[in-house]
């Protein structure tokens, strides 16, 4: 369905402040001012493969949706779509305009939703968790600014080693963080809010004693005692990439010889000198700058973690977690 007030014009949009929307929508802008209904009626189509299921899902005419689509095509100058009596399919240019609406009607919603979400008064409760460590580093200070601007809700948080139960637990949001395939299966629904990696860290006196034959190759992390988070599956080897992006992989010799059921005491070992600790980068970031901690492989990178602020899935997602989504998305980008 269109949101009401969806079919502003691209100049109006612009009014939303939102910096990629405005980058996107000027490319256009200069030759014409296209209403956000004809992207909206091409997603539509594209997505449900036919004018009549497109009109459907929209609740309009079929005769409307076709007449925006050619009234889209005639601005442009260009042919989007290949029709035959059986089939519809995007030509080269089609394909190519289809991408960048997407990235237009993604930011336009955005926009909206930001802009309708000032306007309301948000009030009840909002119960979230994280972890103790991204708690600290991203929720505390952003929760600041969003209890700030809406007084009259009530939030609680709380911190977690673990993955909690949001139905049983009765959390609104909850933070995951973790290797790409652990959200293939998840059963909520979910933001993206980043990517990550981790890093192989130890004390630099650690580090000094390493044979200088094998320093900044995989092979000198056999020669290092292993800190491990006991609340973290036990891996067995560890997959990197070197500088060509060849792919390789180290063999954890044997057990970690220290185990810590939290990560902030990981750290804190690795920084006294206990040994090697594979740590997030955000999380080591401090440690790594005033030289405390020293990246034991810098040449290296390790393959990309996801952060995604989860929720329960549901037909009509409730605007204080809707709000809190927006505002800790557009915090943790910043």
């Amino acid at each position: 369905m269109t949101p009401a007030g969806y079919s502003l014009s691209y100049r109006r949009i612009r009014r939303y402040n939102s910096t990629t929307l405005v980058d996107s929508i000027y490319q256009l802008e200069c030759v014409m001012a296209v209403s956000l209904d004809r992207l909206t009626a091409l997603r539509a189509v594209v997505e449900a493969g036919s004018f009549t299921a497109a009109a459907k899902q929209l609740n309009q005419a079929r005769a409307a949706v076709s007449f925006n689509i050619k009234q889209l095509e005639r601005e442009l100058g260009v042919t989007l779509l290949h029709r035959t009596t059986r089939s519809l399919a995007l030509t080269d240019a089609g394909e190519r305009f289809y991408a960048r609406c997407l990235r237009i009607l993604t930011e336009a919603d955005e926009a909206i939703a930001e802009a309708r979400t000032e306007q309301t008064v948000l009030s009840g409760s909002l119960r979230l968790t994280s972890t103790v460590e991204y708690g600290v580093a991203v929720i505390a200070p952003a929760l600041q600014k969003f209890t700030a601007l809406h007084p009259d809700l009530d939030v609680q948080f709380e911190a977690y080693p673990t993955n909690v139960d949001l139905l049983r637990d009765r959390f609104d949001v909850a933070i995951r963080l973790g290797r790409n395939e652990q959200f293939q299966t998840s059963p909520y629904a979910g933001v993206h809010l980043g990517t990550y990696q981790l890093r192989p860290v130890a004390s630099p006196d650690v580090l000094a004693r390493v044979d200088r034959t094998v320093v900044g190759a995989p092979k000198m992390l056999s020669a290092l005692p292993h800190i491990s988070n006991a609340t973290v599956d036990h891996v067995k080897s560890w997959t990197m990439f070197d500088e060509d992006g060849c792919e390789c992989a180290f063999e954890v010799p044997r057990p970690s010889r220290l185990l810590a059921n939290n990560a902030s005491v990981v750290k804190a070992l690795a920084v006294a000198g206990a040994g090697v600790a594979l740590l997030p980068d955000w999380f080591v970031a401090p440690e790594l700058a005033k030289g405390t901690l020293a990246d034991a492989l810098p040449s290296y990178r390790f393959p990309d973690h996801q952060i995604y602020a989860m929720h329960l899935p549901m037909q009509m997602v409730p605007q204080k977690i809707r709000a809190w989504l927006l505002f800790l998305k557009d915090h943790v980008r910043r």
